[in-house]
């Protein structure tokens, strides 16, 4: 049975914030509480980097004693990431009574179009050594299960964005200031996939009306674009800065099990347009539409421009410190 995430705007610190205070009695004679074994890209990088970095931030300005890719023998719990890992290194380092939790995502091979067998491997990984398995998504979780792969005590938690980074601009466009300035609309992908969208924003930068929008891409896309203007890829400061420049966030990946890139621009306060895909509905809620053809995405601007106002204040929120605590509750259930 799968458990999930215990909700929006509740801090459930109690449980975690009274052992935390316990271990920070035996400081001197500890030398970490938590392992998290990922193999990290330098910025600017994908959003599983930018969420495991935000995360182990949060741990230890909570006082928690964090390493990474190493297991010293008080070390509690492991956290370990997808199949982004050394293995051999995990499998030489665990101990009896280290607790091990495995975060899953994808299905890859759902992701991204063809199936090399790592959705396998990371099972196999989970029947090893999991104790108990977090996955982003509803969706994950029931494709992962079509294809026959069963994880060791699943609970469901999201991801959520560094609030130190991703947050509302102090003064958003309103639906009143628009017949006088064009509206501004972003995308943002870190991979070039083609299950990205690529195929719905060149649609778009063939139909849409670029008199009444502006229209930005901020990453990569692998096609070349006439009236969408395209940015590289951009650490997360500044792109940051770039989506609460905006108005409407737009993105029509497929398959995404749990979208940092929806995370983030939820985070910095733009209602968001969605393909029907993935995880998408699941996070965005009400904070947004979800479109199923491109040709269905104008009019769909136009709505979220005339309740522009009342669809923000439905945006839900991820708040680093709940998703931090969450995971607490899974690594250290005692």
């Amino acid at each position: 049975m799968t458990r999930s995430f215990p909700g929006k705007g509740i801090y459930l610190r109690s449980r975690s914030w009274l052992a935390l205070q316990m271990a920070k009695g035996t400081a001197p004679f500890r030398r970490y509480d938590l392992s998290v074994f990922h193999h990290f890209a330098p910025p600017p990088s994908g959003g599983g980097h930018q969420f495991l970095r935000a995360l182990i931030r949060e741990w230890r300005n909570s006082g928690l004693r964090v390493e990474v890719n190493q297991i010293s023998n008080t070390t509690r719990a492991c956290l370990f990431n997808s199949y982004n890992f050394d293995p051999n290194r995990l499998r030489q380092l665990r101990h009896p009574g280290c607790r091990m939790v495995h975060r899953v995502d994808g299905p890859l091979s759902v992701y991204r179009g063809f199936d090399d067998g790592t959705d396998h491997a990371i099972a196999r990984y989970n029947a090893e050594w999991a104790d108990a398995t977090v996955v982003q998504s509803a969706f994950s979780l029931r494709a992962h299960e079509r294809m026959g792969l069963n994880f060791r005590e699943p609970i469901l938690i999201p991801n959520a964005a560094d609030p130190a980074i991703f947050y509302p601009a102090s003064r958003q466009a309103k639906k009143r200031e628009w017949p006088q300035q064009k509206i501004r609309i972003i995308s943002t992908s870190w991979s070039d996939n083609p299950n990205k969208g690529a195929d719905v924003y060149e649609w778009l930068d063939q139909h849409l009306d670029f008199s009444r929008y502006d229209y930005t891409f901020a990453g990569r896309i692998g096609i070349k674009l006439r009236n969408i203007l395209v940015v590289p890829p951009l650490p997360s400061p500044q792109l940051a800065t770039l989506l609460r420049q905006h108005d409407l966030f737009l993105t029509a990946s497929q398959h995404d099990p749990c979208s940092n890139a929806v995370i983030e621009a939820l985070a910095c306060g733009l209602p968001v347009i969605y393909r029907n895909s993935g995880g998408h509905p699941e996070l965005v809620g009400e904070g947004g539409l979800g479109f199923d053809a491109p040709t269905q995405i104008p009019s769909m601007l136009e709505t979220v421009v005339e309740h522009y106002d009342a669809i923000r204040a439905k945006l839900p929120a991820y708040d680093i410190r709940q998703i931090a605590d969450a995971y607490y509750r899974v690594l250290f259930p005692n």
